[in-house]
């Protein structure tokens, strides 16, 4: 008998994520790496680990969570105006730019240009899905 996902499982799956529109924004097929997952470790919101709660090795299913349940909602502290200036030669400063700015303790946080004036730009730090109703698409390769 297979076990089911609980709390402290650690579970191997392939997931397809979908806007609500049915566009494609993520799937671990598309390189044929299943994602590893511990449950309860923070990695998922609390929201996605309940919608695997039950689920066994070979399962399949799809849910639809809305934005505050997936993502979260576009937080604007999270949009910040910097100088130009603080961007290196090398760096492309233009509209949809995903750059990856490091944090005091080294770790990096992706942050998108949203706006350029002059030698101000502006800095999305939101996560790219925030305030989209997302679809995962899951199947459960293995439960342990």
């Amino acid at each position: 008998m297979s076990l089911q996902i609980d709390q402290n499982s650690q579970v191997v799956m392939h997931f397809d994520l979908k806007l609500s529109d049915g566009s494609a924004a993520d799937s671990t097929r598309v390189n044929n790496k299943p994602a590893k997952l511990q449950m309860g470790d923070g990695s998922l919101t609390a929201n996605f680990e309940q919608c695997l709660l039950g689920l066994q090795q070979g399962d399949k299913k799809s849910f639809t969570l809305e934005a505050p349940d997936a993502f979260g909602l576009p937080n604007p502290d999270n949009i910040h105006h910097m100088e130009r200036s603080r961007f290196s030669k090398d760096t492309p400063v233009e509209l949809g730019t995903i750059i990856a700015f490091s944090q005091p303790d080294g770790t990096e946080i992706p942050g998108i240009v949203r706006d350029v004036e002059g030698d101000s730009v502006t800095v999305d730090f939101n996560h790219p899905l925030a305030g989209q109703r997302v679809i995962f698409d899951v199947e459960i390769l293995g439960v342990s």
